[in-house]
């Protein structure tokens, strides 16, 4: 097929298809997990049994009606082209955002990728040493998200699009209470949905950062934890009180000067992750923690959210 008959038929741009072409190249893809084994395999990824259903009623047989030749063209280089850059750590979406109204392989298709390179980046994390579990424990964030996006039925949170890249390549590993992204010169820490933000939870997840890296990565050397998030933003400290888990959480950092981050809208993040909506209006929105009473109080005053970015010594 050409390309521009690819991206045609997918209602996508066609530089799009272009890139995943251009970096996938020659390369090859890797194969799904026998159909038989995806139950146990997407129980062990904490799927929840609705999502699960839908990623099986839409699995890529290879005669089911659903799987078209563009989907199946995507499938493939799109999963190669990840596997390409196994061991890398930078951002590298899967491919361009599809219309996920159409169907489970439509809503589903890079779900189906992220199951095709399980294998391989298990293999990537074995060369390295990494436990077992702290495999699984990181990839199960596929669940996570899943549940995620069908809580906010499905708005404005194409996640599995780029996010979970990381996952697949060997870039993230989740230790604890924290995920941790291997960068350039620092270990980027995230957040996940995984309960309250306790020092004692912190301080546990950042000595196993701190005893992991240097033991799974010896070659890479990195001098600093760092963050970019709205959690990091100064002006939740208006609201929260000092002994709050944000607040102390914020206090561990040396915040950089103030810079308007291109193609992130504060406020958007904050209503995303405080309230897991971005249509509902403020005065529909719960009251009933500190930090939503916050989000809504600063937001109907017409102030806005940043973006923060911090770091502080390993």
């Amino acid at each position: 097929m050409k390309l521009d008959d690819i991206a045609s038929r997918l209602g996508v741009p066609l530089e799009d298809v272009e890139r995943v072409h251009r970096l996938a190249g020659d390369l090859p893809s890797a194969p799904l997990p026998a159909k038989t084994d995806a139950p146990a395999i997407l129980d062990r990824l904490a799927v929840r049994p609705d999502d699960a259903a839908e990623i099986m009623e839409g699995w890529p047989d290879p005669d089911s009606p659903l799987w078209t030749p563009e989907l199946r063209w995507l499938l493939d280089r799109a999963t190669a082209m990840v596997r390409a850059d196994l061991g890398g750590y930078g951002w590298l979406p899967f491919g361009p955002s599809l219309p996920r109204d159409r169907g489970p392989a439509w809503r589903h298709l890079y779900v189906y990728a992220y199951l095709a390179l399980i294998d391989v980046v298990l293999g990537y994390h074995r060369d390295h040493g990494v436990p077992e579990d702290v495999s699984w424990t990181t990839l199960a964030d596929l669940g996570r998200n899943l549940a995620v996006d069908r809580r906010m039925e499905r708005e404005g949170w194409p996640v599995i699009q780029s996010w979970l890249t990381l996952h697949v390549r060997g870039g993230l590993y989740e230790l604890g209470r924290l995920q941790f992204h291997r960068g350039d010169t620092a270990v980027q820490l995230h957040i996940p949905e995984s309960g309250p933000l306790t020092p004692e939870a912190i301080d546990a997840s950042l000595d196993r950062a701190r005893a992991f890296f240097p033991r799974h990565f010896p070659d890479e050397h990195r001098t600093a934890f760092s963050c970019g998030s709205w959690l990091l933003d100064p002006q939740l400290s208006e609201y929260l009180p000092a002994d709050s888990n944000i607040v102390r959480f914020q206090r561990r950092f040396e915040l950089e000067p103030y810079e308007e981050p291109k193609g992130i809208d504060a406020d958007v993040e904050v209503l995303r992750f405080v309230f897991r909506t971005l249509t509902t209006p403020l005065d529909q929105l719960p009251r009933r923690t500190a930090l939503q009473r916050a989000v809504i109080d600063h937001l109907k005053a017409g102030r806005h959210w940043q973006w923060r970015d911090g770091r502080f010594p390993i």
